[in-house]
């Protein structure tokens, strides 16, 4: 049995393990999912995770920390920043024919590097603990039935914004979020005050109005749902207010005024690659499957797929500036498009056929986020 200082020290060198593997800060909460899972099985009842249907799957695990790893007794949350130092925050919101990118896949995907880091720091661990061989762990990045914003927000690594996502008072929100579950009793660190208070900037800046209340959010219309995890068509009642928008939406975090404090990330695998903080959607809709899946490599955006890609892009398209050579383009595409995504291409010519206009006026919602990220962030490199 480990001492209490023992796994003081314990809980000391995993913190600065998880610093010296380019994690920002880590932190320690017991597996009681009280309350926090009642709220998200009800989220899931009414129906707002959409056709997410791995959601309503394994809720015992999810409750459960215990079940989904034997033995486990603490989850220890990590935090690893990842915005890209030239990150382009106006230009694609002032420019509709320019491909606007969720920040976080612009570069390498998220899951591998960072499962690899988390599997490095337990492992270095393990092999510091004269008791080692009764170290049990197993390491999770945005996979398996883990709720990992809630122990997140216990653990005090920050709290749980109106846009569901979590602030830090330091480093705003983004980052990713890995986690341990750990058969350790360490020391538990405490929960830090929500400091959203009266804003709801986040709410009324969402594009699509999918923030429907605080800390619930309407999968069904969150652009990033319709871009990703969506199998089937847009809405047709949402595709106009899509804008750009092709893979994810980074409009909440945008609005967001404890963004000030965002931290640039030191990770080089999360830089821009194929030149997606800049590229136009009509480059991107010329690319065929094989330049997709080769350009795509070891990115996040490969796994939706070349359909649903173009599908995406031909939204955005529709919502972009007429020119006879786009309707040529969005026609020729046809050859290899699939029933769902020419119906989408479709869409996207009659959109653009009724404009007839290179004079597209930016929104008002767009304009005050335009207005909310020239105040707050001085790095629209």
């Amino acid at each position: 049995m480990l001492s209490t200082e023992a796994l003081t020290e314990i809980k000391s060198k995993l913190v600065i393990k998880a610093r010296e593997h380019g994690f920002q800060d880590a932190r320690v909460s017991d597996t009681s999912t009280s309350g926090y899972f009642a709220k998200f099985k009800q989220w899931v009842n009414d129906g707002f995770h959409g056709d997410m249907s791995f959601l309503e799957r394994n809720q015992n695990l999810r409750s459960s920390p215990d079940e989904l790893h034997p033995g486990t007794l603490r989850v220890v949350s990590l935090r690893y920043d990842y915005l890209p130092e030239h990150a382009g925050f106006v230009k694609p919101l002032k420019h509709p024919q320019q491909a606007n990118v969720s920040r976080y896949a612009l570069g390498r995907d998220y899951h591998k590097l960072m499962r690899k880091k988390l599997d490095a720091v337990c492992r270095q661990l393990q092999a510091e603990i004269e008791t080692s061989d009764a170290v049990d762990y197993r390491v999770f990045v945005d996979s398996a039935p883990v709720l990992e914003t809630s122990f997140a927000e216990k653990s005090g690594l920050g709290w749980k914004g109106k846009h569901s996502l979590i602030i830090n008072k330091k480093a705003g929100s983004w980052f990713f979020l890995g986690e341990i579950f750990i058969n350790l009793p360490l020391p538990i660190d405490e929960p830090v005050e929500d400091l959203c208070g009266n804003c709801s900037a986040c709410i009324s800046l969402c594009p699509t109005d999918a923030i429907i209340d605080s800390k619930k959010v309407d999968a069904t219309r969150c652009i990033s749902y319709l871009t990703i995890e969506n199998k089937g068509p847009i809405p047709i009642s949402l595709r106009s207010k899509m804008g750009n928008r092709i893979y994810g939406c980074d409009d909440c975090q945008l609005a967001c005024p404890w963004n000030r404090y965002a931290q640039i990330s030191k990770e080089t695998g999360f830089q821009p690659k194929n030149n997606l903080d800049t590229i136009s959607l009509l480059q991107l809709w010329q690319w065929n499957e094989k330049e997709f899946l080769d350009n795509f490599q070891g990115s996040p955006i490969r796994r939706i797929g070349y359909q649903n890609w173009l599908r995406n892009l031909a939204v955005a398209i529709g919502n972009s500036v007429y020119e006879p050579q786009t309707i040529e383009l969005l026609v020729n595409k046809k050859q290899e498009a699939n029933d769902l995504v020419c119906e989408h291409i479709d869409w996207a010519i009659s959109q653009l056929k009724n404009r007839q206009s290179n004079d597209l006026t930016v929104n008002k919602k767009t304009q005050k986020l335009i207005n909310c990220v020239t105040n707050m962030l001085p790095r629209d490199a």
